[in-house]
């Protein structure tokens, strides 16, 4: 059923061997150092987003790195605008005329987006609270406007159908 050893001494190094490992998976858990702990948890994912820091009373703290966060994010609009897809969009929209709506739509994002960076770059809570907002609710509040829109415009051509019949 066990597997036999040759001594004790094998069966002794054995046990402290099963007892490190035993510790070191209760310090992961334990979150004793909470940056080891999330890069096991993650598999190293959020390695890149957390920083140790040392506060005024020595303290080790974990705490986010807004610059990574936001750069990356820009990198990631500017992808998107900069994109193929955009230029052959902006080169097709100005046969149908409608090349200054797609350069408005551009330059109203590039507008938003560094504003959105400035202020998560701010020291200010307030400022930082804006900045998200306008990365994570701004394009809801706009997809939600744009369809209540849709719906009006719909309704309308609708109706002066009707008046037209």
């Amino acid at each position: 059923m066990g597997r036999k050893y040759e001594s004790i001494e094998e069966l002794r190094r054995k046990k402290k061997l099963l007892k490190s490992e035993i510790d070191d998976l209760e310090n992961l858990l334990t979150f004793k150092n909470t940056k080891e702990s999330l890069s096991a948890f993650t598999n190293g994912l959020t390695d890149q987003y957390l920083q140790e820091k040392v506060d005024e009373d020595g303290d080790e703290k974990v705490v986010l790195r807004k610059d990574v966060i936001a750069r990356q994010l820009t990198s990631e609009v500017k992808d998107l605008l900069i994109s193929k897809n955009t230029a052959v969009g902006i080169a097709s929209s100005a046969f149908n005329g409608n090349i200054a709506d797609g350069l408005i739509k551009l330059g109203i994002t590039a507008i938003v987006g560094n504003y959105a960076k400035k202020n998560m770059k701010s020291t200010n809570w307030k400022n930082k609270l804006v900045g998200v907002a306008l990365i994570y609710l701004a394009p809801i509040a706009l997809k939600f406007v744009r369809k209540k829109l849709e719906v009006y415009q719909k309704n309308k051509s609708v109706s002066s159908l009707e008046q037209l019949i």
